[in-house]
């Protein structure tokens, strides 16, 4: 073992003394930072073959790379393609709810682990990683914004640059939990403009969120993007809920 590395399993050690590696979903105590105990583990819906090619949803078809659901065969997103993690359900939603309200920023740098593995190979075409923005006012009463910190984590895992700035939020826009699908599609509509074009000009741009519902905000941003000169747009979310609208 290197010197560089026994300095870095004794860095480990102190740290588990100190701070016992806990369960990010309940707090039980696991083998090491940032993991999840069997029991929550088991209670997570993660994204399995077959996907939509388009939009990433799990759908019913054969094992194909290129299968699309129905709403993606109705109307093409934006986007090239979108990928998520797990289903927003269960302990996976609890997981994202955590991260979004509860304060725990800490989790960003330990749940992007498991984004870059889910979307290595679109990461790997991806040119510049780019969050979805938050209006400043909504910014100013949560004091982060989690699709910013999952970006950022992003970005030094695969040591793809990071453009937080490159889109802005420029009205702010009601909640879109209670929304349907062409709600949602009204409510965003134009809402996001490329702040920083010389970022993603001639960019094959990776937009990280993250929750993916209907895929009214990545389309939205996906066509701010394109319109300031992106190439493509690929999506990269924490969780997909499962049936769209």
């Amino acid at each position: 073992m290197t010197f560089v590395a026994q300095v870095r399993a004794a860095g480990h050690l102190v740290l588990n003394a100190l701070m016992p590696p806990q369960c990010l979903a309940c707090g039980a105590s696991v083998d090491r930072h940032g993991g999840v105990c069997a029991a929550c583990f088991g209670r997570i819906a993660f994204i399995t073959r077959p996907v939509c090619h388009a939009c990433g949803v799990q759908i019913a078809a054969i094992d194909s790379d290129n299968a699309l659901c129905g709403a993606c065969i109705r109307e093409r997103p934006a986007f090239r393609m979108a990928r998520a993690v797990f289903a927003y359900q269960d302990e996976g939603r609890d997981l994202v709810l955590q991260l979004k309200h509860a304060d725990r920023t800490d989790m960003a740098r330990h749940l992007s682990g498991w984004m870059a593995r889910e979307g290595g190979s679109i990461i790997g075409a991806t040119d510049v990683i780019v969050p979805v923005p938050m209006h400043w006012t909504r910014l100013a009463m949560r004091t982060y914004n989690q699709a910013a910190l999952l970006a950022s984590a992003l970005g030094t895992l695969s040591g793809k640059p990071v453009a937080p700035d490159a889109l802005t939020r420029r009205r702010a826009t009601p909640s879109q939990g209670p929304l349907g699908r062409e709600a949602r599609r009204r409510n965003v509509a134009g809402a996001f403009i490329a702040r920083r074009p010389e970022a993603i000009a001639n960019k094959t741009v990776l937009l990280v969120d993250d929750v993916l519902t209907t895929g009214a905000t990545a389309n939205a941003c996906s066509r701010a993007l394109l319109k300031a000169g992106a190439t493509a747009v690929d999506v990269l979310c924490l969780a997909r809920v499962p049936l769209p609208g």
